[in-house]
């Protein structure tokens, strides 16, 4: 009866993995953490509008264009 546990445990685990799954890992970078690219678009909080990583200005965690952040 193990025996079926550990095989069909092994079995889905590669089963998950083939299909593209990923595993939770301890210690790694939650999404928040990711590193954003220089010339990837983020949204002012104030009037809505993109712009890139390099022209924001970050303020307590949140991206502003230059116009907002001035105000």
């Amino acid at each position: 009866m193990i025996l079926k546990l550990i095989i069909f445990a092994v079995a889905g685990y590669f089963i998950y993995k083939f299909f593209g799954g990923k595993l939770p890992t301890i210690g790694g970078k939650s999404q928040s953490e990711k590193k954003l690219d220089e010339d990837t678009l983020v949204e002012c909080e104030k009037c809505s509008t993109y712009v890139t990583v390099k022209e924001s200005i970050l303020i307590h965690g949140k991206y502003y264009c230059d116009e907002c952040a001035d105000k």
